[in-house]
């Protein structure tokens, strides 16, 4: 799909759907820790773990070992990912475009609910109201189903939305939802996320929200 079909900047949009881990917040090290550790004790493949990032763990586990307790696998992960915060961080502009966005903001993350809440802890963050996990949904990302549920939460038509995202599969469930889409560089290349995303930025640094009536308008750096 080409990456040009919605001008971000000169659309009013009803609200803005942040994913979180390599959106708003820097996790990759704690991630990389857990899903490494995870992979050797079950004798994975790291190889096997690439282009998976904003999948829910319970996907991955699917995905890259089948022949595993996919309950059982998933609750190790999980629990791996909860017991390591450590380097977890705000990325630039997140918590200004959370601010700016107020009540028409909703987090829309494949991670489960506590390990959602301890990383926007550790990096110092405050979930809008509206927070989608992966405790809420049956399909995780690429579906629409999350983002959906983020504009349904909001009161809002999915059409009208923003989607923030730094992952293909994000980026991929957000046009699937009939949102536009914009991408930060902060986990993906560039040529990865063009051709799902409206505009592609280095992160939310440069992107400038702005309230409106009846809504949200977008300047990019």
């Amino acid at each position: 799909m080409p990456a040009t079909t919605v001008d971000l900047t000169t659309t009013v949009f009803e609200a803005v759907l942040f994913d979180n881990d390599g959106t708003l917040i820097d996790s990759r090290w704690p991630v990389v820790r857990a899903w490494t550790a995870w992979a050797e004790h079950h004798g994975i493949p790291l190889e096997r773990l690439v282009g998976l990032h904003g999948v829910p763990s319970r996907g991955i586990v699917s995905r890259v070992a089948p022949h595993l307790d996919v309950d059982a696998a998933t609750a190790d992960i999980d629990r791996r990912e909860l017991e390591d915060a450590e380097g977890v961080v705000a990325l630039p502009g997140a918590g200004e475009a959370l601010a700016a966005v107020g009540g028409r903001a909703a987090i829309v993350t494949s991670a489960g609910r506590d390990l959602a809440v301890l990383r926007l802890d550790a990096a110092g963050l405050t979930p809008p109201a509206a927070f989608v996990t992966a405790d809420d949904i049956t399909r995780g990302k690429p579906d629409p189903e999350p983002f959906l549920l983020g504009a349904r939460k909001l009161g809002v038509d999915p059409a009208r939305c923003l989607v923030v995202e730094d992952a293909p599969a994000g980026l991929q469930a957000g046009r699937a939802a009939r949102a536009a889409t914009l991408a930060v560089t902060t986990t993906s290349e560039v040529h990865e996320l063009a051709p799902l995303a409206d505009a592609v930025v280095r992160d939310l640094s440069q992107v400038t929200f702005r309230l409106v009536e009846h809504g949200v308008r977008v300047e990019l750096a």
